[in-house]
């Protein structure tokens, strides 16, 4: 379901079809992301978006991306347990000044100071963690915004095609979906 007119019913898909001069760039961007080289690994990336998402109480990305991280071997349940009690959780002791950044950032970004990014760099981080947490989270935010204004709900089934599609071909997959069903009206 979407609150578009236009798309009655429809998906996140569907708006990523007619809107691809926005979903094509940023999947090409998520891709750069969350799967090229950098400091997590494609797990860990995947489990900071979806724990973005979760502080965002964005169900849809929640799920599909909890789903990728859970994947890509990121234990069962971290992140429901990270979205209660970081400190609590059982995630290694480096990781934990990452996610009270990106919570930070997504719930009051004026707040984030030197002191936060220390936190960071003193749990033997580099600089590039830091730019990393970063833009996962803006993306992600970015991305919750986009679903929840836009109505798309988390349909289970929708949920699991989309973790079953990013697990196999990627965020760059996406774009070749879109482009190929778009072909397909124009004919």
């Amino acid at each position: 379901m979407t609150y578009l007119p236009s798309i009655p019913g429809g998906s996140l898909f569907d708006i990523l079809v007619q809107y691809p001069q926005f979903s094509d760039p940023l999947h090409v961007f998520l891709e750069n992301l969350l799967r090229e080289d950098g400091p997590f690994s494609p797990g860990e990336r995947e489990m900071i978006a979806s724990y973005v998402s979760g502080v965002n109480e964005c169900n849809f990305c929640c799920n599909t991306h909890t789903g990728v991280a859970e994947a890509l071997g990121t234990p069962q349940g971290l992140v429901g347990d990270l979205l209660k009690d970081i400190e609590g959780a059982d995630i290694a002791d480096n990781m934990k000044p990452i996610l009270r950044y990106v919570r930070k950032l997504t719930q009051a970004p004026a707040s984030v100071g030197q002191a936060d990014v220390d936190a960071i760099l003193e749990q033997g981080w580099q600089e590039d963690a830091v730019v990393f947490a970063n833009l996962i989270c803006g993306a992600f935010n970015l991305f919750n915004r986009w679903v929840e204004g836009l109505g798309v709900d988390a349909d289970t089934n929708y949920v699991r095609a989309t973790i079953k599609q990013l697990l196999a071909e990627g965020y760059l997959g996406v774009n070749d979906m879109v482009a190929k069903i778009r072909q397909h009206k124009k004919l």
